[in-house]
């Protein structure tokens, strides 16, 4: 028989066994962790989608299954531990296996997502809805028949602040929502509705009206102006002046006018009326029945012909102050006005203008 082997070495024994199995169990985990952390084979882009308010959690969970990582479980740790995925925004990304796990988080707290399909067009200013919608129709960006349909629909009007001041008992507007489409380019979602192109328009004059100086309701309100009417004057501002420094001058005469109970006798108001505007009004035109027609009619049309730029819109608030009751233009090319404060002055005006055209 052998020698008995002692305690001690026993002891010994176990303690190095012991030792041996954690220090195997330790490099388990460390390659386990190391391995589930380290990116996932390199792999063509995937798209991938984050919905608003997904958790990071269900986040990973998805980004193993499109094998941009190795490991959800762990990854959900790290996050945890880096209190990164709480800034997680949603959107559409192009992620790649491959890439590192902090390029991943990086990308989706940044909210890099993957530019829309857009189209892009332009709502020229002072473009009526009918001419929106013959351009529109004409780029493919809508159907024109439904875009005149929706023009007119109330429910549209909850959409924006600006739209809700729309008088609800007008029952003469021409459109309900003309003046309101802000002239502006624009770019949108391929798929985007009809409904979607006017919502953004109208969205667009509500972000535009904050750019106004401070406390330009209350100079509204001290005028005696309704936000309509003060939208009207603003697109009669933009159908009639070319030259931004003529802008508040003639703003000033249509006030003096309206103070004055005087008719506007307006041309742009007269063609808004018509039913095909022409190049050149006749005096039979000026006889048209039409609540646009501020020949025929005293005061304000029921509501805007076009959309007015920004500069109308301010001009229409902020008129020049001017003892102005006439302006012709001057057809010299300028695209400019003789104004006068007087008829009989208007009226040398008038020949002035016409012998800068040979009398026509």
């Amino acid at each position: 028989m052998g020698k008995p082997v002692s305690k001690a070495r026993i002891t010994l024994y176990v303690i190095t066994s012991l030792l041996g199995i954690m220090a195997l169990a330790v490099g388990g985990a460390a390659f386990y962790v190391w391995n589930g952390l380290r990116p996932a084979p390199a792999g063509p882009p995937v798209t991938f989608e984050i919905a608003s308010g997904t958790s990071p959690y269900r986040v990973a969970d998805h980004l193993e299954r499109e094998g941009i990582i190795r490991n959800a479980f762990l990854f959900k740790y790290y996050v945890r531990l880096t209190e990164e995925g709480a800034r997680f925004q949603a959107g559409t990304y192009e992620l790649a296996p491959g890439m590192g796990r902090d390029a991943i988080i990086a990308k989706l707290n940044s909210g890099d997502t993957i530019a829309p399909n857009t189209v892009r067009f332009t709502i020229p200013e002072g473009f009526t809805v009918t001419q929106i919608a013959d351009k529109l129709a004409a780029e493919g960006v809508v159907d024109r028949a439904k875009f005149v349909e929706l023009a007119n629909n109330p429910t549209l009007l909850a959409h924006s602040e600006s739209a809700l001041k729309i008088p609800k008992d007008e029952a003469n507007l021409q459109f309900l929502l003309e003046g309101y489409l802000f002239p502006e380019t624009y770019e949108i979602e391929v798929d985007s509705t009809v409904q979607d192109v006017i919502v953004r328009m109208l969205h667009e004059l509500d972000r535009k009206l904050e750019q106004l100086p401070e406390g330009w309701g209350d100079t509204l309100a001290e005028r005696g102006l309704s936000f309509h009417e003060m939208m009207t004057i603003a697109s009669l501002i933009e159908r009639e002046v070319v030259v931004d420094e003529e802008r508040a001058l003639v703003s000033g005469v249509i006030r003096n006018r309206l103070d004055d109970n005087m008719p506007l006798q307006i041309d742009a108001s007269v063609q808004y009326a018509l039913e095909t505007p022409k190049e050149r009004l006749l005096e039979a035109d000026l006889e048209v029945d039409s609540p646009y027609n501020t020949y025929q009619v005293q005061g304000l049309p029921p509501g805007p012909i076009a959309s007015p730029s920004y500069a109308s819109i301010e001009a229409a608030i902020y008129p020049e102050a001017t003892d102005y009751l006439f302006y012709v233009t001057k057809k010299d090319g300028s695209q400019t006005h003789l104004f006068a404060e007087t008829y009989n002055g208007h009226l040398r005006n008038i020949e002035e203008s016409n012998r800068n055209t040979g009398g026509e």
